[in-house]
């Protein structure tokens, strides 16, 4: 199951204002926001209803086309073996298993890029 998608922009302030009106009809909002120096990198935001951010905006200039999709885990061990699968299967590390807590406590993750330069991550959201 998808947990969440992510596309990069070239305007992040005025992409954060385009998706807010636009998706508001759907019930969605802005529900969090991360900032570049937090993640050590970009900016981003999370749209999404009943308090979960499942469509997210980040920061980043130009688009150069990496998409970024996560795939729910049902715990951490299996964050762990999609991390370990996926570098053997070719996979170029983007983040180790561990928790994020800027995201939330709990937010266990793993990142990889496939082959054509994608962010694929798997993540967990329960407590150790």
């Amino acid at each position: 199951m998808i947990d969440h998608i992510g596309l990069p922009v070239s305007d992040f302030a005025r992409s954060r204002a385009f998706y807010a009106t636009a998706l508001a009809p759907l019930g969605y909002t802005v529900l969090m926001e991360v900032s570049a120096e937090e993640t050590g990198s970009h900016a981003h935001a999370g749209f999404g209803r009943d308090g979960i951010p499942d469509f997210w905006i980040s920061s980043g200039g130009p688009l150069v086309g990496r998409l970024h999709v996560a795939f729910a885990a049902p715990d951490r061990a299996t964050v762990d073996a999609f991390h370990a699968a996926a570098l053997a299967a070719g996979g170029v590390d983007n983040g180790a298993p561990g928790l994020r807590p800027h995201y939330h406590p709990n937010y266990w993750g793993a990142f990889v890029l496939d082959p054509d330069g994608h962010n694929i991550e798997a993540v967990c959201h329960r407590p150790a």
